[in-house]
């Protein structure tokens, strides 16, 4: 059984990741500093996350590869830091709590 307090982490860790990756997927066709909504909300949610992990970032990514840069971080932490953590050794792919429900969610939703 996964702590409680695991699956509250790699929520808020799953939600930070993919908020960064739908920021790189809108860069596409919006520009940063866009009026859109959505866009508007994906940089004000993300730049200080981006900010934090300013010392870190090469300096020739730009753009939307700066917000899928940050979302790997985050990525690794959950793939291979939070199973370590948990004395697991491997949780695969859809063992993240996060996708998971969110899989279950689809498959009760088109079976």
């Amino acid at each position: 059984m996964v702590p409680t307090w695991a699956i509250i982490l790699d929520y808020i860790f799953g939600m930070i990741m993919w908020t960064l990756i739908g920021r790189a997927a809108m860069n596409i066709f919006q520009r940063e500093d866009s009026t859109f909504f959505f866009m508007r909300v994906f940089v004000k949610y993300t730049n200080p996350i981006i900010k934090l992990f300013k010392p870190i970032t090469p300096s020739f990514l730009f753009g939307g590869f700066i917000a899928l840069y940050v979302a790997w971080f985050f990525y690794l932490f959950r793939f291979y830091a939070m199973p370590y953590l948990l004395g697991y050794d491997v949780w695969g792919m859809l063992a993240f709590p996060l996708e998971s429900d969110f899989s279950k969610q689809l498959y009760r939703l088109f079976n």
